[in-house]
């Protein structure tokens, strides 16, 4: 006997069968990157499960349908469930998809990143991770070989560093909430890795509107420095050009 067709789509949606077709794996990645001693860091675990036990990883892990409402909430939870952090947000860079990806089948995973300071977070590893800990990065690249294909999402989340470092106050994140020019232009040096002109990069900054000086000064070295926080309207600044593009 054939089935009947649904008349309408209350119908339709009452007999729907979501598990009539074959579905991916479905995970969220995270890169949590940061300076350390004039350097920068990411954040990864040491897996404490198959596959690629033993091995460092970026922290993530399964959507969950009974209690995530949005992959945004997946990224916070697995990221504070994995290492204990929690970010206040998130950004997402890219969704990667393929057969070969992770070794126990079809699946995709939904890349984030953030740049936060790490004296404002307590590294607690759990479910699933037997640590947590920060590793130097230099061209997108740590030591440790990484499991799945997290070498290469780190590479793109470091790519999307570079590029919103280049025109948003996103290196702001790392600093205290007063802070000298030369500290600034030194965060911008180490996410770009470029030796970035010191004078051209003052003037960009200071006639960008997102400073505002403290009137306090910070005393040591040759001379005092002058102290700048962001101003109310920074986090919505976008320089008018990349910082590579010239004066």
């Amino acid at each position: 006997m054939m089935a009947q067709t649904p008349q309408t789509e209350a119908e339709f949606l009452a007999s729907y069968d979501p598990k009539a077709f074959d579905a991916p794996l479905a995970t969220v990645d995270v890169s949590i990157f940061t300076v350390i001693e004039g350097a920068l860091h990411v954040l990864l675990i040491k897996r404490d499960e198959f596959p690629f036990k033993g091995a460092w990883a970026l922290p993530g892990g399964f959507v969950d349908l009974s209690q995530d409402n949005g992959l945004d909430a997946t990224a916070m939870r697995k990221l504070q469930e994995k290492t204990g952090v929690e970010a206040s947000h998130l950004e997402q860079v890219q969704t990667i998809g393929n057969l070969s990806r992770d070794p126990r089948g079809w699946s995709l995973t939904v890349l984030y990143f953030a740049l936060m300071s790490a004296e404002s977070v307590t590294l607690n590893p759990g479910a699933g991770a037997t640590e947590a800990a920060w590793h130097k990065l230099k061209g997108g690249q740590v030591e440790p070989p990484l499991a799945f294909d997290h070498a290469k999402l780190l590479k793109r989340a470091f790519a999307r560093l570079q590029n919103k470092a280049r025109y948003t106050m996103l290196p702001g994140y790392v600093l205290a909430e007063e802070f000298t020019l030369t500290e600034l232009i030194n965060i911008y040096r180490i996410l770009l890795e470029e030796d970035l002109d010191n004078p051209m990069m003052r003037r960009r900054l200071l006639r960008s509107g997102m400073l505002e000086e403290t009137g306090s000064m910070r005393e040591g070295g040759n001379r005092p420095a002058k102290l700048y926080r962001y101003a109310r309207a920074a986090s919505n600044h976008v320089f008018d050009r990349n910082l590579e593009a010239g004066k």
